[in-house]
Parts: C-alpha cells; sequence; structure tokens
C-alpha cells in the first residue's frame, strides 16, 4: 500500500526460480530498475504488464544465439504492449544480436512507450533485411549510445535508411562509430537529432531537403573537416535553430565565397575546432549565441558583418589581443574571453558596449601599465555580477616585478600616466629650477667668476708650456700695482715716486699693456710678470670692475705659486655695506 517513487532491485545469481509472476503487481511504485546478474542469459519470469511503474529500466540483459534469453526477453517485451502507463524504457549493458536489436526496436515501436533508451550495446551476427513498420507508435525519443560490434560485414545502407525513416521527433545515435548517414526518403518529423562522437564526415546530409522541420542538430565529436560543406548542408533546413559542430576540424576558406547559411539559425557552437579569423566573415545572419572558444582566432577582422542579433558570444582560449567593438555586436550582452592573450584591454569597451550584462575576461596576461590603469578604473565602476571571475582570475602577466599580482591591488599615480600633465610638471620645475639658479648665479657673479677661471686656465695653460728659463726671464718687474683710476694722483705722485728711487720696476697698466691683446690678458701676464702685486684699496677701488679681475688674479696666482705675493695699501677706509658681493673675499 507504499507510494514509492523509485525501486531498485539487484537480482542474484538464483534469481528465476520461485519469483511469483504477478509479484509486482501490487508494488506501488512510479520508477522500476532491475539490474540482473552479469555473465548470465537473461530468464526474467516477472510480469511487467502489472506494474505501476511509469519508467522502467533493466540492466544487464544478455540475448545471444543458442540460449533461450532472446525469447524470454521477447515475452516481457511482447507484455509491456499491455502495460498502458508505462512511458520510459531503458536498456542498459546489453549483448545481442543484430537481427534481435532491429527486433527490440520493432517491439517497442507499437507500445505505449514515448521515451526509449539504449545504451552500451554489443552486437553479434549478421543482420538479415526486412522491412520495419513505422506506424502506430507513441514514441517521441530514441537514444542509442555506445555501441560496439563483432560483425564487420553489414548493410550500412539498410541500417541508415531504417534510422533516417523513422517517424519521431527526436532521435539520438552517439558514441557508434556511424560513418554516415542518409537523407530521410520524405519530409521527416524529427525536430532533434544527436549524432554526435560518430565518425561523419562532410557528407552527411549532402543536398538533403527532407529535413526541413529540423530544429537541432547536434554534430560535435566527429570527422567534420570543411566549413563550407557544413554551411552548404544547412541551406535545405528551414527550421534549423541550434546546431552544435564542436570538436571536429573544421576549416573555412573564405576564398570558397560560398556561405549561404540557413537564416532560422540562431545558436551556433563551433567551439574546439581549427578556425581562424576569417570564419567572422562567414557567420549566420540571425544568430544570438555563437560559441567560438578554442580555435586559433588571432583578431576579429574588420570589416565583417554586422551581427546585429548576437547576444552572447563566447571566443575564450583563443589568441585575440583586443577586446572586441560592440558596433558590429550592437545587442550583445554576454561576452566570455578569458584564456586568450589581451594584455591592454580598451577602457572604451564597457561605452560601446552598454547593453553588455556578463562578461568573463580572467587569465590574460594582462600589461600593469599606465595604459591598463583606465579600464582597471572602468570595471571598479562596474557591478561584480556584470564581471564574472572579478577579482581572482584578474592578475598582473607583466612586467615582471608586477607578475601575480590582481589588478584591484595594481595601483601608479596620475602624473605618472598622464603625459601631458607629466611633461607640463617637469616643464614648470625646470623653469623653477633654472630661474633659481640663474638667480643664485647672479646673485654670487657666477658669470663673472667662469669667465675668470677661463682666462685663468688659458694662461695657466701657456705657462706650463713656455720653458723654465722663459718663465725666469718673464718675471720683469718687481711689483704690478691696480688702483682706480680716481686714486691716479696718490699713486703717480706719492707711491711710485718713492718706489721707483729705490730701483723697484713697477708694472703700471697705462704704460705696459700690451696694445692688440684683451685687457684680461695683458692683467693676467702683468701679475705673470711681477714678483708682487700691490693694491690701493679705497671706496673708489670696489666700485672698480677692472680692480676686480686684478685682484681675482692675484689671488689665484697666490694658491698656486703657494707665496703670498699680495701687498694691500689701504688707502682710504672703506664701509661694509659699500663692498660687492663680488669682493665677498676681500
Amino acid at each position: 500500500s507504499l507510494h514509492i517513487s523509485k525501486v531498485l532491485l539487484v537480482l542474484g545469481d538464483a534469481y528465476g526460480e520461485k519469483e511469483d509472476a504477478e509479484s509486482l503487481r501490487n508494488l506501488n511504485t512510479e520508477s522500476l530498475h532491475i539490474v540482473f546478474p552479469r555473465r548470465k542469459e537473461f530468464r526474467f519470469t516477472l510480469d511487467v504488464s502489472v506494474s505501476t511503474a511509469v519508467s522502467l529500466e533493466l540492466s544487464n540483459i544478455k540475448c545471444v544465439l543458442d540460449d533461450n534469453g532472446c525469447s524470454y526477453f521477447q515475452n516481457v517485451l511482447s507484455k509491456l504492449q499491455k502495460n498502458s502507463r508505462l512511458s520510459t524504457l531503458t536498456l542498459n549493458n546489453m549483448e545481442t544480436t543484430w537481427n534481435f536489436f532491429i527486433t527490440i526496436l520493432q517491439l517497442v515501436w507499437h507500445t505505449s512507450i514515448e521515451y526509449f533508451s539504449i545504451s552500451n550495446v554489443k552486437l553479434q551476427d549478421y543482420l538479415t533485411l526486412r522491412s520495419f513498420d513505422y506506424s502506430n507508435t507513441s514514441l517521441k525519443a530514441l537514444s542509442i549510445h555506445h555501441v560496439v560490434s563483432d560483425v564487420f560485414t553489414l548493410p550500412q545502407s539498410y541500417i541508415y535508411r531504417l534510422f533516417s525513416n523513422m517517424n519521431i521527433h527526436n532521435f539520438t545515435v552517439s558514441g557508434t562509430h556511424m560513418i554516415h548517414m542518409v537523407c530521410p526518403s520524405q519530409i521527416s518529423p524529427f525536430l532533434y537529432l544527436d549524432f554526435s562522437n560518430n565518425l561523419l564526415t562532410d557528407m552527411v546530409f549532402k543536398n538533403c531537403g527532407n529535413l526541413a522541420k529540423l530544429e537541432t542538430l547536434n554534430l560535435q565529436m566527429n570527422q567534420l573537416k570543411e566549413l563550407a560543406s557544413i554551411v552548404n548542408m544547412t541551406k535545405e533546413m528551414k527550421s534549423l535553430q541550434q546546431l552544435d559542430i564542436s570538436q571536429n576540424s573544421l576549416r573555412y576558406d573564405e576564398n570558397e565565397g560560398n556561405c549561404a547559411w540557413t537564416k532560422s539559425l540562431l545558436s551556433l557552437n563551433m567551439s574546439s575546432n581549427l578556425l581562424t579569423d576569417s570564419v567572422f566573415r562567414c557567420l549566420p545572419p540571425k544568430v544570438k549565441v555563437l560559441d567560438l572558444h578554442n580555435n586559433r582566432i588571432r583578431s576579429i577582422p574588420k570589416p565583417i558583418m554586422k551581427l546585429e542579433a548576437l547576444q552572447e558570444l563566447n571566443v575564450a582560449s583563443n589568441s585575440l589581443d583586443h577586446l572586441p567593438d560592440c558596433d558590429t555586436f550592437s545587442s550583445l550582452s554576454k561576452l566570455i574571453i578569458d584564456s586568450n592573450s589581451i594584455s591592454n584591454p580598451s577602457a572604451d569597451f564597457f561605452q560601446s558596449c552598454q547593453k553588455i550584462r556578463s562578461i568573463r575576461a580572467g587569465n590574460n596576461p594582462f600589461q600593469c601599465t599606465c595604459e591598463l590603469r583606465e579600464f582597471v578604473q572602468s570595471l571598479g565602476q562596474v557591478s561584480s555580477e556584470v564581471v564574472e571571475g572579478w577579482p581572482d582570475s584578474y592578475k598582473c602577466g607583466y612586467p615582471e616585478n608586477y607578475k601575480g599580482t590582481p589588478l584591484k591591488d595594481f595601483h601608479v599615480s596620475q602624473l605618472s600616466c598622464n603625459t601631458t600633465l607629466l611633461l607640463v610638471t617637469i616643464g614648470i620645475t625646470v623653469l623653477v629650477l633654472t630661474l633659481t639658479v640663474t638667480a643664485l648665479c647672479i646673485y654670487f657673479d657666477l658669470p663673472w667668476y667662469l669667465r675668470m677661471v677661463c682666462q685663468w686656465t688659458q694662461t695657466r695653460r701657456r705657462a706650463r708650456n713656455t720653458p723654465l728659463e722663459e718663465l725666469q726671464r718673464t718675471l720683469q718687474f718687481h711689483a704690478f700695482i691696480s688702483y682706480s683710476g680716481h686714486d691716479s694722483a696718490w699713486v703717480k705722485n706719492e707711491l711710485l715716486p718713492n718706489l721707483e728711487k729705490e730701483d723697484i720696476r713697477i708694472c703700471l697698466h697705462e704704460r705696459n699693456f700690451v696694445p692688440g691683446k684683451s685687457i684680461v690678458e695683458n692683467i693676467i701676464n702683468c701679475i705673470e710678470r711681477s714678483y708682487k702685486s700691490i693694491f690701493v684699496l679705497s671706496p673708489n677701488f670696489v666700485q672698480s670692475e677692472w680692480c676686480h679681475y686684478e685682484l681675482y688674479f692675484a689671488h689665484h696666482n697666490l694658491f698656486h705659486e703657494g707665496f703670498d705675493n699680495l701687498i694691500l695699501i689701504l688707502l682710504e677706509p672703506i664701509p661694509q655695506y659699500s663692498i660687492p658681493s663680488s669682493y665677498h673675499k676681500l
């Protein structure tokens, strides 16, 4: 009396000896799964016709030649015709003959079963050609998975025609090493076909016009090579909305010029192929969902046909180095572009793709430089629900010192990134520094000192190149007198007569300067040719620039020669405030 949703019976080796044929009559369950012992012929005595189960699954069925297992199992299937409640039948791990496999299909065809699945089947013996009755069926979906055959010679065309002419909506043949499938002989009711994980080639459904009602086609994991052939295949499929041709070896040569997809196609999966940039020149015009991940795409070329209906684009695991421009994909709302070669994504992406609701762009080798700063800021302004994988999947790829750093922790100053601001700042700094140095130079009379050093250096170089005897002959005077022109009366009337009467040879600028030489060179020569330099100090002296030159060179000569050759005569007191800065050593 209990209502049980699912019953699993794992039968032992001794089953079939004592069971009552009606033992399941009162078992109130929706799903019944019976597992038979392995390596034992099928001897099923339970009467499934009285079961209340809606779903029945039988595992480990062995029905081969020279045993009675096939007759037992055929009897079970015959009783299923009396059970109108049963709608789903699943057979797992089955070993039988090709002929009995076809018999199973025919028996189930005329029951109340709507969903029939067979998986892990091993077929033996040769197949005998016979007709198949497709009438009066409740079957909506048939799935056949993982079939192996010990027979090397089979009437393949018979099997293909038997499958292609089935009058059901959903049909799956997967993992069977099937190499071809023919076009139905008349307009087929197929809505869904799954021929994944087989050995189908570009010849499948070539020039087939009887699949006009087909809405979904799965050709994943086959031997497809030319995209142009697949495009041509879809032209007659006027209702096709979803196509999966992933995990093949597809290429596209745009020089072939054949790109007339069916206009009804809305979802296209071409992932894990050998497609390049040219594939963007051959896409269905109304496609909404496009999967191109794991191909050989380096860039999205321009110009390409506008895909105004495209809402989801997956180009992960390629070699793209830029985010796409949404001028071509005006309705794009979901973008998957992780694991590419994007180093400097544009910060304008979210402005051009205003309809984007989800983006996954992690695991790219982001170059953490100034160019990335604005993109990181734009990510921070977007909801975390929009940016999938943020922040864990977004890390710096280079430079080396930032490698592995999350983008959210990458910070760089605006000054180092804004070239204009940086140049203005440097320019202002240099200008201020220049003005400061210039002011200091003027204040400390640096230009004057530089000229003096230059003249002094030139004179000393000439002195080094002059022989010692000649240098000794150049000392012609006992003293050189430096004075202001305003003090010349005292020098000529008082100082000069008193010195010269003692036979002291005096050098004066007005009588000993050599015409043709510069004044500075004459001053240096006079100082060099005199044992002593006498300076007549007065307020007039410190106001004379030429007197300053003479004092400066004499001072340099003092340190160069290593003895005191200066004689200072204070003619008149000099107030401290009247001494110019250039006389700071005085």
